[in-house]
């Protein structure tokens, strides 16, 4: 591909991910150029469905989803059926007084020690950037340390809540969000077992 050619690939994705290397840019345009009509036929159908401003629980939209959601419409659809929006509905400020809560060295300790480690090939993450999604990634993953001390912190979950970031560029939304997958939709106690198992592996060493 000729430099002007690459020169139309933008070098970052819209999540903020950089493009590798050995990006091949030739076959990316290839396949968008024809996937781009199946996206806006997709968009089309989603905002129609999504005029009466609630997101209705039906065997079309079972199938919409299954087909994938417009990143435009993802936070909402994704808030809706997951039943993170009641969630926040129902709690108003609550995410806002975990992080006023009482203080947990160990967990923020904990926390920290993986925000470097997310994402680092996205530039939103990063420290040089302003402004840096990793003061939005520690609020979530304290706020839920505090709402669930049962499991409070593992490794995986800042990859987790820093998608979910990406995808709703807000920070309460994320939070419940990363409690609805944490609490009712991923397999129960998926955490409590990394944690565990995490633990003898260190005490392993």
């Amino acid at each position: 591909m000729e430099p002007a050619e690459r020169s139309r690939v933008p070098r970052i994705d819209p999540y903020g991910f950089e493009r590798p290397e050995d990006f091949d840019d030739a076959a990316y345009e290839k396949f968008f150029s024809s996937y781009l009509v199946t996206l806006t036929r997709r968009a089309i159908k989603w905002s129609r469905l999504l005029q009466g401003g609630s997101v209705p629980r039906s065997r079309t939209v079972k199938r919409y989803v299954r087909k994938g959601v417009p990143l435009e419409h993802r936070a909402r659809v994704w808030m809706a059926l997951s039943g993170a929006q009641a969630q926040m509905d129902q709690n108003p400020g609550y995410y806002h007084r975990l992080l006023q809560g009482e203080r947990n060295p160990r967990l923020e300790d904990a926390i920290r020690t993986d925000l470097n480690r997310t994402f680092p090939d996205n530039v939103k993450f990063r420290k040089t950037t302003d402004p840096c999604l990793q003061k939005t990634l520690y609020n979530v993953l304290l706020a839920y340390g505090h709402h669930n001390q049962g499991v409070g912190y593992c490794q995986g979950m800042n990859f987790i809540a820093g998608y979910l970031i990406l995808i709703t560029n807000n920070e309460e939304e994320s939070f419940w969000l990363l409690d609805a997958l944490v609490g009712r939709i991923l397999p129960e106690n998926i955490f409590r077992t990394w944690k565990l198992i995490h633990g003898h592996r260190r005490q392993a060493a």
